[in-house]
């Protein structure tokens, strides 16, 4: 299905973003892959014109396997990767690699790997300060923290939350599946989304030693919804959660003081023209845009789109737009470049990404015309290139 449909009548911190640039400077793009039982080979680089929205490809940065998921430091300096895999070495574990970035060529340097104790690790992210990486493991059920040397390497284990239970689903919520986590705004707070046990777990992050401690009771979503991915709003104020199975985002107020997450809305990421739609539903991304007027959700199954949102400014809530197709199969993740002019978007089917420009007046997507290939693409991050 391919169809453009018109519109109906947390950001979480970027490492890119942060670092100051002189106007139309280059990017290098990495983009995390699954190297099993595909031609990829591990992290891909390519290096990004903000100025005209080209992407050229560098080839393998880094030989890895399965590095699914990408989060960047706070410094450009150093790149890790969740290793998707069930063993490492002799544990059942998945890994997490830690990267140095060579800064003119994009090339990447292991520096070492650790077991994150919980199998299939899906998600990565760092903490405000760069101290510790944050690891979801899906399969395991668990998450982690790691704390960052000074060199970009990363030691054991610090906190360590293993889940039980299940929920709506006996399909895909059988255990608890970690999909998600990352900071809160003020690095106070770790949120979680888990989508085997249909909640968003919140924890007290004590930024000195990595330790997560439960802010009970955790929040809930709707039965059988399957949380997904999170983005906070620019402002600190909303948090937005994207529910793969129900293809939803609600939106939540969020209390800086407590670390509560209080629901405001629940909205569906598919138009009103798909109202008599039967078919699978599998949200994949979200992200809100730099400037905080608009959110974007992508749709995964045989739909193949990215739903545009704008934001009310005052309550947070919002309002569909329009959906867009991707131009490619399977859209499992997006990213809005540092500058907020365009949206890569990454069609791990397709083995294609492809590229966006953003209205910044509207927030509605154009297809530049920009096609680039890329093996079994699942994460795209950006870093200033010298």
């Amino acid at each position: 299905m391919n169809l453009l449909l018109i519109a109906a009548p947390v950001l979480l911190f970027s490492a890119a973003a942060a670092q100051k640039r002189t106007p139309n400077k280059p990017y290098f793009v990495y983009v995390g892959t699954y190297t099993n039982k595909t031609v990829s080979k591990g992290i891909y680089a390519y290096l990004f014109d903000p100025g005209t929205g080209k992407l050229n490809s560098h080839g393998v940065a880094a030989e890895s396997e399965d590095p699914s998921f990408l989060a960047v430091h706070p410094s450009g300096k150093y790149l890790y990767a969740v290793n998707e895999i069930d063993h490492f070495g002799a544990q059942k574990s998945g890994a997490v690699s830690a990267f140095s970035i060579d800064p003119k060529t994009g090339k990447l340097t292991l520096l070492n790997q650790a077991a994150t104790r919980g199998v299939g690790p899906c998600h990565i992210s760092l903490d405000k300060a760069g101290k510790f990486a944050l690891v979801a493991n899906y399969d395991g059920g668990s998450v982690a923290t790691f704390p960052v040397h000074d060199d970009g390497s990363l030691g054991e284990v610090a906190g360590f939350v293993q889940h039980r239970g299940s929920s709506a689903n006996k399909e895909r919520q059988e255990a608890p599946h970690s999909h998600w986590i990352g900071v809160s705004p003020d690095n106070r707070f770790v949120i979680e989304a888990n989508l085997g046990l249909d909640e968003l777990p919140v924890y007290h992050f004590n930024a000195r030693n990595g330790d997560l401690s439960p802010v009970v009771p955790f929040v809930k979503v709707n039965p059988g919804a399957g949380p997904r991915h999170i983005a906070f709003h620019p402002n600190g104020r909303f948090a937005y959660a994207l529910t793969e199975m129900e293809s939803s985002v609600t939106a939540f107020a969020y209390k800086a003081s407590n670390g509560s997450l209080t629901s405001l809305q629940t909205i569906s990421t598919l138009s009103t023209l798909r109202k008599d739609y039967s078919g699978p539903k599998e949200a994949a991304e979200i992200a809100v845009h730099p400037s905080g007027k608009f959110l974007y959700a992508s749709n995964r199954a045989s739909i193949d789109t990215i739903t545009a949102f704008s934001i009310d400014p005052t309550k947070g809530t919002l309002k569909l737009k329009a959906e867009y197709p991707t131009m490619g199969k399977t859209p499992r993740n997006f990213a809005i470049d540092p500058t907020g002019k365009f949206l890569l978007a990454a069609n791990q089917e397709s083995n294609n990404i492809v590229i966006f420009r953003i209205d910044s007046t509207t927030g509605a997507l154009t297809p530049t015309g920009e096609i680039v290939e890329a093996p079994a693409p699942v994460c795209i991050t950006f870093v200033a290139a010298q």
